[in-house]
């Protein structure tokens, strides 16, 4: 937990007149915003949660499938709920560096995540991309990822658009168990 943040809701008296807005408060985002756990630097010595995911437990670093070459795991700050990365072993930064093995599972395991994601939520369509780099917007650009997003008919409402908040309908860990129990085999 960061300094001075709780967790627990409270009450705050005289902070303004009522605006007739409820507020739905997310503190556990502030870690991404003061990039807590954020590489120090482009190597896989320098902090990166991707070298490190690997050696957890599947629950503890929410990873929902394990290839020989790459590995798939939930967004720790998900667009949607479901929203999941491909991940390679090998910590490399661009899409040009991997070998024609990690290449070919990645592409798998994106197919094996869309159906995962479609039989488990009835997901009616992805966004899947990559950012390349830190300007392209990868906020860990020295190890390379691919999201899948899920999307459904209707998902976006006033709560993205108006008040920029997410709403995830269910927990990260309990999303893990759902997924890997949908997970396609081999």
């Amino acid at each position: 937990m960061l300094i001075g943040m709780t967790s627990e809701p409270e009450q705050q008296i005289g902070v303004g007149t009522p605006d007739a807005f409820q507020r739905l408060w997310t503190p556990h985002r502030m870690a991404y915003i003061q990039g807590q756990d954020k590489p120090s630097g482009p190597g896989a010595e320098d902090g990166c949660p991707f070298c490190s995911i690997p050696a957890k437990s599947d629950e503890d670093g929410l990873v929902v499938a394990r290839g020989e070459h790459v590995y798939a795991v939930l967004n720790l700050y998900p667009y949607n709920g479901g929203h999941l990365m491909v991940v390679p072993y090998r910590h490399v930064a661009d899409y040009t560096e991997l070998d024609g093995p990690e290449t070919a599972e990645l592409a798998d395991f994106t197919k094996r995540a869309m159906a995962a994601l479609r039989a488990a939520s009835g997901a009616h369509g992805f966004n899947i991309g990559m950012n390349q780099g830190s300007v392209a917007g990868a906020g860990i650009a020295a190890h390379l990822h691919q999201h899948l997003v899920p999307r459904w008919g209707g998902d976006t409402n006033f709560m993205p658009v108006i008040g920029h908040t997410k709403v995830l309908p269910q927990l990260l860990g309990d999303t893990r168990a759902m997924l890997a129990g949908a997970w396609p085999a081999a």
